[in-house]
């Protein structure tokens, strides 16, 4: 039996007699852009990674992609709702525009497109959602060969830019001074987290409404930094729920340096934001300490590096 109750902003929901309130409905986000190598496998995914999950919808958003990655979409019978931008705003533009057509009383389940669910995933994250504190959920993320991929951090601060410059990121690991979670043990249980990767979350209708839109100033990397922050800023939780997986197929961005430079500059770009001006040099310092450290390795390091010296067009705080 259940009954209509209101909630903190006053919409209506519902809830069981035992207090405990029910499953909202979903809308899966995906943002593409020249996507077609992996979208079919993510949306042949959604059947059942999707199963218990009572109402949802596919919202496919394109930010103007020159392959077949719209085409792929339309015709998958998972039955999409196909958004094409017109133009590659980036990936929080993306994701707005695909959450601007969903009911603000929906949760929200953003999926890179080289991901794929692991049957039962999306409820899973969905029943974690049930606990008001909680405004995101991301789940144990699987390597494509299974392994675990450590997709934890703790929030960019000094030590632990300068930890990863100085140490390395396999020694700053496993000391627990690196933004990088190593420890495994807190990969095998529930707990709250700053922040994980954004290839995959989910986040509460409650944590839309009071968060709102993901910053468009960040193109692509840290805007799930920021976003999660921001969060957490609201007193919400960013929860990380193990029972629920998804698999991994994408390349490693250290494998291009334009994309490790675009990396490197978004990271400048977040800290910048929230920091004066002497934790802005100490920060850009480190960066550029251990891209310079490890620029003899490959092309990669020696774009980041020059990123990293680069000016950085600032984002303002409101």
């Amino acid at each position: 039996m259940t009954a209509s109750v209101l909630n903190d902003h006053g919409k209506s929901s519902q809830t069981h007699e035992s207090g405990r309130i029910e499953q909202k409905p979903l809308a899966v986000i995906t943002v593409t852009y020249n996507s077609a190598d992996v979208l079919p496998n993510l949306l042949s995914s959604l059947e059942e990674g999707l199963v218990g999950v009572s109402r949802f919808e596919v919202i496919v958003v394109d930010n103007n992609s020159r392959d077949d990655s719209v085409a792929i979409a339309k015709a998958h019978p998972i039955g999409a709702r196909v958004i094409p931008t017109g133009r590659n705003g980036g990936y929080s533009a993306g994701i707005n525009a695909g959450a601007a057509i969903v009911p603000a009383d929906w949760n929200i389940l953003i999926l890179n497109p080289d991901l794929q669910l692991i049957p039962g995933a999306a409820v899973t994250m969905s029943n974690r959602l049930r606990d008001q504190t909680v405004g995101v959920v991301v789940p144990q993320i699987l390597n494509s060969d299974g392994s675990l991929s450590l997709s934890l951090r703790r929030e960019p601060s000094l030590m632990t830019v300068w930890s990863e410059a100085l140490l390395g990121g396999l020694i700053s690991r496993r000391l627990g001074t690196g933004e990088v979670i190593g420890d495994l043990k807190r990969y095998e249980s529930p707990t709250n987290v700053d922040w994980a990767t954004g290839a995959i979350l989910m986040v509460s209708a409650r944590a839309r409404q009071v968060v709102g839109d993901w910053d468009e100033r960040f193109f692509l990397y840290s805007e799930e930094v920021d976003y999660m922050r921001r969060v957490r800023m609201q007193g919400l939780a960013v929860a990380y729920e193990p029972q629920a997986k998804a698999m991994h197929i994408g390349g490693d961005t250290k494998a291009s340096p334009f994309l490790f430079a675009v990396q490197t500059t978004s990271r400048l770009r977040d800290f910048n934001a929230r920091s004066g001006p002497v934790r802005r040099m100490l920060f850009r310092a480190g960066v550029a300490t251990g891209e310079a450290i490890r620029s003899f390795r490959d092309q990669s390091h020696r774009a980041a590096l020059k990123a990293a010296l680069s000016p950085v067009r600032p984002i303002v705080v409101a």
